[in-house]
């Protein structure tokens, strides 16, 4: 596929941003910081104190400040690109119409729910030969590109098998996945999709060849009815047992707000943070019910085990059940293996018999604290593709993207299936 580039400017590039939540601000945010190089024009977003909060934070007039995407759409073409972050079901619509107006296109992962709305995403962006990129932003951290390096410059040989874990910890999967908006697959995807495409995707890169072969175990094991304490009640705040749970939205929103601690999750618990506020939020908002009386569907614990092309083997955990903190690999070479933890990359050489330790600065690992310099570097990096004309610049464009998409359906028809499935390839664009 060749894309449609822009002629390289000087000026700073323009962004409109559909979706004002935690994503669409970060980015959002990044081109505040960033003043010479990105500008937010427009913003579309329902939610009235969300729209008003980054329409007030980057200076946009009335005129582009929508309550829907589709008024912003109406409006006509008003920026170089658009920042795509509503709710998964919610990209392909606006995306595809988007392109249509010439709109280059930064689309939060996934990219859609289902392997057809990926695929139709993808043909729009063929049709309309505009730029895009998933915020696959693994991708573009300090840690992976000196991960990407050592493996690269063939230091531990051939790659033979990688194992990697995501520990999504006790706290995050309650907040996000049984209390929270990726709760329900009805209403957003499955667990794979929604947290951990994210990883596939990184697999896919750091390896360096397609995914051909995938199985999959897991299941939704703890966060039901069956393990509610005796005594518990429907909410934190009424509950007898609160005390030991070490769920309790109590000890988590509360806790982290007489810390001091204001920003993600707590922002999304509630817009008044004060202690009210957040005491009201829990009262009658889905952050304060009790864990194991929820609507959640979602697992909470999952392995995929994956064959590479070449014959390379690997296994992904994922697991709720865990401090949450940096991911961890391990990546087994013919003339050496190496152990990273998202901080350091430890590598043992078989002829030396000696370890070296390579180490990057730590940007912190999850979505508040910019995953680990990814959220910079997606920005970055896109950015500087639309202000030289040049799509080289984006990592997590179209074709691998739809590739390592198609790995976790692939993986979660696997796992209801009992199955081992083959990954279709992707033609070229």
């Amino acid at each position: 596929m060749t894309e449609k580039t822009l002629p390289p400017t000087d000026r700073p590039v323009t962004l409109a941003v559909l979706g004002a939540g935690n994503r669409g601000s970060v980015y959002a945010n990044w081109a505040a910081e960033h003043p010479d190089r990105a500008r937010i024009v427009a913003v579309a977003e329902p939610r009235d104190h969300h729209r008003k909060t980054l329409a007030e934070r980057h200076n946009i007039p009335p005129e582009r400040t929508f309550t829907s995407w589709k008024d912003l759409v109406a409006a006509g073409k008003l920026a170089d690109a658009a920042i795509v972050a509503t709710q998964d079901v919610d990209h392909v619509e606006p995306a595809t119409a988007l392109a249509r107006q010439g709109y280059h296109l930064l689309v939060e992962k996934p990219m859609a729910p289902t392997e057809e709305d990926c695929r139709a995403l993808v043909d729009a962006v063929r049709q309309t030969n505009v730029m895009f990129a998933v915020c696959h932003v693994l991708r573009y951290t300090p840690y992976t590109r000196l991960l990407k390096r050592v493996l690269d410059s063939g230091r531990i040989g051939t790659i033979m098998s990688v194992q990697h874990l995501e520990p999504v910890g006790y706290s995050h999967q309650a907040h996000s996945y049984v209390r929270g908006n990726w709760r329900r697959e009805d209403e957003s995807s499955s667990m794979l999709l929604a947290k951990s495409c994210h990883d596939i995707d990184w697999l896919r890169y750091v390896v360096g060849v397609p995914i051909e072969r995938v199985s999959s175990f897991g299941r939704l094991s703890h966060f039901v009815r069956a393990n509610q304490p005796a005594g518990a009640a429907e909410r934190c705040l009424d509950c007898s047992v609160e005390s030991s749970c070490a769920y309790s939205a109590k000890k988590h929103y509360l806790g982290m707000l007489r810390r001091g601690q204001t920003g993600w999750p707590l922002h999304v618990v509630s817009n008044d943070l004060t202690e009210d506020g957040v005491t009201r939020a829990l009262r009658e908002g889905p952050y304060g019910r009790c864990v194991y009386r929820c609507d959640n569907d979602v697992v909470d614990h999952q392995v995929v085990a994956l064959e590479f092309a070449g014959g390379i083997t690997g296994t992904f955990t994922m697991t709720a059940f865990s401090e949450q903190g940096h991911r961890r690999t391990q990546i087994f070479g013919t003339q050496g293996s190496i152990d990273c933890d998202g901080e350091k990359v430890r590598l043992f050489d078989f002829l030396t018999d000696q370890t070296e330790e390579l180490t990057v600065e730590s940007l912190g690992a999850d979505a508040g604290s910019g995953h680990g310099g990814g959220d910079a570097g997606l920005m970055d990096s896109f950015t500087r593709a639309l202000a030289t004309g040049d799509p080289a610049h984006i990592n997590s464009g179209a074709l691998e993207s739809l590739e390592t998409h198609l790995a976790v359906f692939a993986a979660e028809r696997a796992r209801h299936a009992g199955t081992v499935e083959q990954v279709v390839p992707v033609p070229a664009l």
